[in-house]
This record gives C-alpha cells, sequence and structure tokens, in this order.
C-alpha cells in the first residue's frame, strides 16, 4: 500500500542521497513520485478544499451577505445544502434576493436542492439558474470527483422524485455509484437531515433507506442543511447509534442566513457540537486518506469548531 508523505517530510527522511534531485518540487508542493529504496513512496496530490452551507439568501435578511463575503474569501467547490433562496425559490428571488451577493459563487457551486425550491413547480426556477452543475431536473442527485474523493449529492424531497426507498430511481442509482467507485474517502450532501437536535424539526425519515446504503458502503461524512443551525455528530449507523470505527459523522449547516433555529431541550445522544447564535460556512479539506473540518463564521463572529480524523475506508462485507 502506497506511504503518502509531505514535502517536508521526505526532506527528513531522505538520507544519504536517495532522490535529492525530486526533493525541489517535493519542497514547492509539486506533486511527484520519488523512488525510495524500492519502495513505493510518492508525495500526495494537493489537498481540495469543499465549502459547505445551506438556507441562504432571502431578501428579508442581510445575513447572506455577511456569509458570501466569507465564501468569497475562501478557495473551494461550494456544497450548496438546499433552500437556496427563500420563500419560494423563484425567478424572482433568485434575480433580487441571491444574484446580488452570490452570483460570483455560481461557477463553483454543486448545490442540492432544498424544498423551498420545490415550492415553484419542478424548482424550474433553481434548475434554471444553476444549469447542468444542479444535476438532471427530473432527478435532482448526481455525483462529482473531488481530489480523491466520491462527492454524492442526493435529493431528499423524495416525493419530486419517485421515492428515496429500497427499489426507487435513486436508491438504485445510489447503490450502482458507490458500488462502482474505487474511492477510499467518499462524502454526502442533501437538505433535510435524517438526525437533528432542532427545535422545529425531528428529523427526515425518509432518508433511511439511503443512510442504511450510505453506511453499508463505508461513507465517511454526510452534510445536511434545513435546519437552521450547525450541528456536528460523532460517527454512528443508519439507526444514529454510535460507531466509532465505520460510522458516518454527519453535519448540519444551516447556517447561510436566512435565520437561526432554537435548540430541543433534550439534544440527539451522539450529538457533539452546536451552535444557533452565528451565521457562517463550514469548511472541509480533504485528504486522500483523511479530512478537517472548520466552521468559519461570519465577520464579528466567535464560534469554532475545527478538527480532522482519518477515512475508515471500505467496511466489513455484509452490512447492507
Amino acid at each position: 500500500m502506497p506511504l503518502w508523505v509531505s514535502g517536508l517530510a521526505l526532506a527528513a527522511l531522505l538520507l544519504g542521497g536517495y532522490a535529492v534531485a525530486a526533493l525541489g518540487p517535493a519542497l514547492l508542493g509539486v506533486s511527484a513520485e520519488v523512488p525510495f529504496a524500492g519502495s513505493d513512496l510518492r508525495v500526495p496530490p494537493p489537498e481540495v478544499k469543499l465549502i459547505a452551507v445551506g438556507d441562504i439568501a432571502s431578501c428579508d435578511s442581510e445575513h447572506d451577505e455577511a456569509v458570501a463575503q466569507v465564501v468569497a474569501r475562501l478557495p473551494g467547490t461550494l456544497a450548496i445544502l438546499g433552500d437556496v433562496v427563500y420563500e419560494v425559490g423563484s425567478t424572482a428571488e433568485f434575480e433580487n434576493c441571491y444574484k446580488p451577493a452570490w452570483d460570483a459563487q455560481r461557477s463553483r457551486a454543486r448545490p442540492a436542492v432544498g424544498n423551498h425550491e420545490y415550492r415553484t413547480p419542478g424548482a424550474a426556477a433553481y434548475y434554471a439558474y444553476f444549469g447542468p452543475a444542479a444535476g438532471d431536473p427530473a432527478r435532482g442527485y448526481y455525483s462529482y470527483e473531488l481530489g480523491n474523493w466520491l462527492i454524492l449529492v442526493l435529493n431528499s424531497n423524495c416525493e419530486e422524485i419517485g421515492g428515496c426507498s429500497v427499489g426507487s430511481a435513486q436508491h438504485q442509482w445510489l447503490r450502482s455509484a458507490l458500488a462502482a467507485s474505487s474511492a477510499y474517502c467518499q462524502l454526502a450532501y442533501w437538505h433535510h437531515p435524517q438526525f437533528t437536535s432542532s427545535e422545529f424539526n425531528s428529523g427526515d425519515p425518509g432518508m433511511g433507506d439511503i443512510w442504511q446504503l450510505l453506511y453499508a458502503f463505508g461513507v465517511d461524512v454526510v452534510l445536511n442543511g434545513h435546519d437552521h443551525l450547525y450541528e456536528r455528530y460523532a460517527p454512528h449507523d443508519a439507526d444514529g447509534v454510535d460507531d466509532p470505527a465505520f460510522g458516518i459523522r454527519q453535519f448540519i449547516v444551516g447556517t447561510g442566513g436566512r435565520s437561526l433555529y432554537p435548540f430541543q431541550r433534550l439534544v440527539h445522544p451522539n450529538s457533539q457540537v452546536r451552535n444557533n447564535t452565528e451565521y457562517g460556512v463550514l469548511l472541509l479539506t480533504l485528504h486522500p486518506r483523511s479530512y478537517d473540518w472548520m466552521f468559519v463564521p461570519v465577520e464579528g463572529g466567535s464560534f469554532q469548531d475545527a478538527d480532522g480524523t482519518s477515512c475508515h475506508g471500505a467496511p466489513p462485507a455484509g452490512r447492507e
């Protein structure tokens, strides 16, 4: 199995003249394969960034403008977690409430569709605005690769696409995509969270079969919006039971600017970190076999949540 090391680590290891010629580009951050005494030792490919946020723009709020300023300063692909613009996701709302602050980010956005988009029949204005980046308008789910990661964008508006349970078109597509992937690390995102501590919602059971499938194939991270708050969970299975070895770590990042929700008095037992006082985004740094996360608040904010962990790779067989 390849051993990945950084350019600086390589400089410390390569003694006795081994691969001296390769040190220059490695130290400059240029990816290069370097032979080392017969071993498969290579410098890793560049890390990639994913910025996640949902529940964003409203003509009745100026908070989304502050979040847009944060996004403008950050590098990476923009994962929009649904409810792009309120209240009904119309063409006029995209034009007047979303575009003034956010249109500059359109070229790097990979959105998931929310329930407010479907208040315009067929989410027509949403699909017209984002075009091919939003996937097939009849489905609203798609996948892409980011660095070494497989990214799965799903549609949790199940009634709009013929269901999300076993046997549905989305479930069958997802199973095929996961089975065909050789990615060591995998991430999925959609709008409605399966688990939440929000006072206004109790979780969406409609995505239960999707969660089970993701868990069975060893997906590492799930991102959701819908609840206007930030919440991070410990890795858990499809029933919300703690599983540090092969569980999925869920983040809710509904802090895009529309408003903020209260938490219920009894939070979910696997919830680790919560915040409902500050707007901002989740910045993920995706490495070949690990990931780091950091909540980035709007200017003047002080809330912090940052850490990192390894991907768990393929789970034991027979969990589906």
